[in-house]
C-alpha cells in the first residue's frame, strides 16, 4: 500500500509537472504571438508615418522647382558707357556697309568695260582681241565676223556687202550698224564687250552715238603701211578652227594645214592698198568722234609687247 501510494502519488506529480508546462507554454507563446502583432502593427504605423512625412516634401520639392522656373534670369550687369560704344560700333559698321554696298552698284557700272579697238588691215586687232578677251572676259564683236557670216549664210544683206568688201571699200552704213548694235544687245554683252574694227569712218561713229552705244576707250593700232601689206598678202585662213596664220611670220605647224589654208578674197597686194587709202581718209573722222577715250598703241613690235601697253590701258579704265 506504501509502494502504492508512492507510485500514486509520483504519477500525479508528474501529471501536475506536465499539466504545469504545457501551460507554461501555451502562455509563452500566446505573449509571443502578441508581441509579434504589436511589433507588425508598430511597422505598419511608422511606414505609414514615414509615407506620410515623405508626400509633403515631394509637394514641397515641386513647388520650390516651379518657383525656380518661374523666377527671372539675372543679367549681367553693363555698364552704360559699354553700350554707348557698342552702339556706336554698330552703327559706324552699318553705316560702312551701306558705303559698301552703293560703291560695289557704282563700281559695277564702270567696272562693265567697253572697248572699241581699231587700226589699218592686218594691224594685229584679231590677235590682240583674242588676249584681251582671255584676260578680262570681255565679249568679242568683230564687225568684219559679222559681215562675213551674213556673206556665207548668203542673205540679201550678206550678198551686198560682199560686193563692197571684194573691192575693198567700206559696206554701207545701213548694212553694218544694224547688225552690229542687235549683237551689242544680247546678254552675254551685259558684262563688258569689245568691238572689233567698228566704227571706221564718221558717219559709222555717229550711228553708234545716235544708238546710245558709248565705249569707254578707243584704242588705235599704229603700223607703218609697207608691214601692214606684207601682213595681208601672207596672212591665211584655217576654215576648220578660225586660227589666222601668216606664211611668213606665223607659218602653220604641219603640212596637212597648210594644205587646207585660205586665202581671203580681199588680202591681195592691190586690195590691201586700197583698204590703207580709205582706212586713212576715215580715220581721222573716227578719232575726232573719240578724242577724249582714245589712245595710241604702237602695233609694230611682238604682239606680247603690244598686249602689255593694251593691258595696262585697260587696267587704268
Amino acid at each position: 500500500d506504501a509502494c502504492t501510494m508512492i507510485a500514486s502519488t509520483s504519477c500525479n506529480a508528474n501529471a501536475t509537472c506536465a499539466t504545469t508546462t504545457t501551460t507554461f507554454r501555451r502562455r509563452a507563446a500566446g505573449k509571443s504571438h502578441a508581441r509579434g502583432v504589436v511589433l507588425a502593427r508598430a511597422s505598419s504605423a511608422s511606414t505609414a508615418a514615414d509615407a506620410s512625412a515623405l508626400y509633403p516634401r515631394r509637394e514641397l520639392a515641386q513647388v520650390s522647382a516651379k518657383k525656380v522656373a518661374a523666377a527671372p534670369v539675372a543679367k549681367p550687369s553693363v555698364p552704360s558707357a559699354q553700350i554707348a560704344v557698342g552702339s556706336a560700333v554698330a552703327i559706324a559698321a552699318a553705316a560702312l556697309a551701306i558705303k559698301a554696298s552703293k560703291s560695289s552698284t557704282i563700281g559695277g557700272a564702270s567696272k562693265q568695260k567697253r572697248i572699241v579697238i581699231a587700226g589699218a588691215p592686218a594691224s594685229g586687232k584679231g590677235t590682240q582681241c583674242e588676249m584681251i578677251v582671255k584676260k578680262f572676259g570681255l565679249t568679242h564683236i568683230s564687225a568684219g565676223d559679222l559681215l562675213r557670216a551674213a556673206v556665207a549664210a548668203g542673205t540679201d544683206a550678206g550678198k551686198k556687202a560682199k560686193e563692197y568688201m571684194d573691192r575693198g571699200d567700206l559696206v554701207p552704213n545701213e548694212v553694218v550698224v544694224t547688225m552690229v548694235k542687235d549683237r551689242l544687245a544680247q546678254p552675254d554683252c551685259a558684262k563688258g564687250w569689245l568691238l572689233d574694227g567698228y566704227p571706221r569712218s564718221e558717219e559709222q561713229a555717229e550711228a553708234l552715238i545716235e544708238s546710245g552705244i558709248d565705249p569707254d576707250l578707243f584704242l588705235l593700232l599704229d603700223v607703218p603701211d609697207e608691214i601692214l601689206i606684207d601682213r595681208v598678202v601672207g596672212r591665211r585662213l584655217d576654215p576648220v578652227d578660225g586660227t589666222i596664220y601668216h606664211m611668213t611670220f606665223f607659218p602653220p605647224p604641219t603640212p596637212e594645214i597648210a594644205a587646207r589654208l585660205t586665202q581671203r578674197s580681199d588680202d591681195t597686194e592691190e586690195k590691201a592698198a586700197n583698204r590703207l587709202a580709205v582706212h586713212h581718209k576715215n580715220v581721222d573722222a573716227v578719232v575726232g568722234k573719240y578724242e577724249s577715250i582714245m589712245k595710241n598703241v604702237d602695233g609694230n613690235r611682238a604682239k606680247q609687247d603690244v598686249f602689255k601697253d593694251i593691258e595696262r590701258l585697260i587696267k587704268a579704265m
